[in-house]
This record gives C-alpha cells, structure tokens and sequence, in this order.
C-alpha cells in the first residue's frame, strides 16, 4: 500500500517550490493564490528569503504546508492509500486526502501559526533532543521535575523531543544526562510546542478548526494524536484539536501504518527528516521522496 507522509517544522530551505512556481502553471496559480490569502508575498521569502526570514513561525508553517501541499497537487501519479503528517505536516496530509480545500488548509496553518507565536510570549517555553534513552525512561524523568515539560515528539526509538517551561526543560536535561541519555540539548525552536503551553494556541485554533469545512477523506489519516486510522470527519477534526498540547506518536504512527500494510512511504514535501526517521523505526521500510 503507498503511504505519502509530510514533514513538519524544521524542514524550511531558500528556494523552496521555486522550481515548482517556474515548471508548473498549476502549481503557479496555487502560490499566487497563497499569496492573495495571507495577505503578503510569502513565495519571494520561500524563493529568496534569508534564513532567518524563513525561520519566523509566521512563515515557516504556511511555506512549509504550500510546498508539501502544491508539490502532492502536481504529482501526476498521487494515488494514496494512507496519509500521515508529522504536527503541521497534519495539516498538509489532510488537503491531500481531501479533507480540507487548499484554501482551508491554508487559513488554519496560518491561524495555527499565529497562535503558537502568541502563546510562546505569553511564558518562556522551549523544547530538547534526548537521544539514545527509552521512551519511557523519558516519560519517567519529566514526571519527576518540578514545573511543565513533557514528551513531546514521539520521532523514532531513542529520539525523543521534550517540551514545556524553559526552566523545566533545562532541569529535565540535566536529570536525562544523569539518567544515561547520549545527548539532551535545547533546540533552537521559538516555544514548548506540543506541550500545556499551547494551550492559549489550541484555544484560539480550535474555534477555526470548528467553523471549517471537514470532508470524509479518499484515504485514512494516521493522526499524532492517535497513532491510527482515522476516517470520520468529526473525529478528525477532534484530534486536530489536541494536537497542539499533545505528543506527536510519530514512531507509534509509522508502526501502525507498517502494521495495516503499508509497503513503501513517499515523503513529499521539504527535506527528508521523515524518510530519515521511518528507516530507523522499521529498518526494512521502503522510503522515497517525491
């Protein structure tokens, strides 16, 4: 069975969708619309932004979204059978099975994108890399430390991100170095997504993903909330919800879709952090980009 699955934050580059905009009429009359929607020319950032331009969350999720999304759209053979999306990714497997229009898809990444940056001025919050501990060892430690963090990103076995109060996530490094992890350090993202912290985001988020348009899919969704099939519009829409204070089951996600038959997963989007980790998850998975 063909999986297609679409990367999250993180997996930005200048030049991004520029070969798309320039090769495709289709994909050109998308970014123009993208443009028209958000209210600024978000494709010269993507195509000749600097770095740090592209790293504001205000941006870096709709392009991130725009050239998953655009790139599925021009795919001449895009027939999948499941879909999974890692956080924002979510939002991108959603428009490709048809539950959400492109413009939809659009108007909630860039409310969703708004809102976490919102929420991570409201109280520092950050997130850390714990490699090479069990998941439950991690899940043991944040339970262990005064103030919010917790598991956040489910990435593969022995790549845990954490997530929570600055403090916190600092005290949690410390105790996951003592406790025999290879490394624990901070990354460099704007806020504790995925945690309690998100909690003023999913608020604001949740009364537009309410008023937005939910279609039954071509194909399930393996969602990060649930690790598993899910076809049922309002249950989509539910988990969409949780999604901002709760862990993304990324490797429990992978698991699944291996277990219902997935036979080869095509990463489409920036990057290839999903291919990267789903080899590690199942070392005999199939993966291409597309």
């Amino acid at each position: 069975m063909k999986a297609y699955v679409f990367p999250g934050q993180g997996a930005q580059f200048t030049g991004m969708g520029k070969d798309l905009y320039e090769n495709s009429e289709l994909a050109k009359s998308l970014f123009e619309k993208a443009n028209e929607i958000l209210g600024f020319r978000i494709t010269d950032i993507m195509f000749e932004g600097t770095a740090e331009e592209l790293k504001e969350t205000k941006v870096t999720q709709p392009a991130i979204f725009l050239h998953s999304v655009i790139l599925a759209k021009t795919l001449g053979d895009f027939k999948p059978e499941m879909v999974a999306g890692h956080s924002l990714g979510e939002f991108s497997a959603l428009v490709a099975n048809g539950v959400l229009s492109f413009e939809d898809g659009l108007r909630l990444v860039s409310k969703r994108a708004l809102a976490m940056q919102k929420a991570c001025e409201i109280k520092p919050s950050t997130m850390a890399a714990v490699l090479g501990l069990a998941d439950e060892v991690v899940e043991e430690v944040c339970a262990s430390i005064d103030g919010i963090v917790v598991a956040a990103n489910y990435n593969c076995p022995g790549q845990l991100v954490i997530s929570g109060e600055t403090s916190a996530v600092e005290k949690a490094c410390e105790a996951m170095k003592a406790a025999g992890a290879k490394r624990a350090l901070l990354l460099p993202v704007g806020g504790g997504f995925h945690s309690p912290m998100m909690e003023p985001a999913r608020e604001e988020l949740a009364a537009a993903i309410e008023a937005t348009t939910f279609s039954t899919p071509i194909c399930p969704v393996y969602q990060n909330v649930t690790a598993s099939a899910v076809s049922d519009p309002a249950e989509i829409k539910k988990n969409l919800i949780i999604q901002l204070t709760a862990p993304v089951k990324w490797t429990q996600s992978v698991q699944q879709m291996i277990k219902d038959g997935a036979t080869l997963f095509t990463e489409v989007g920036p990057g290839k952090v999903l291919a990267g980790l789903i080899g590690k998850i199942d070392r005999e998975a199939v993966t291409a980009n597309a």
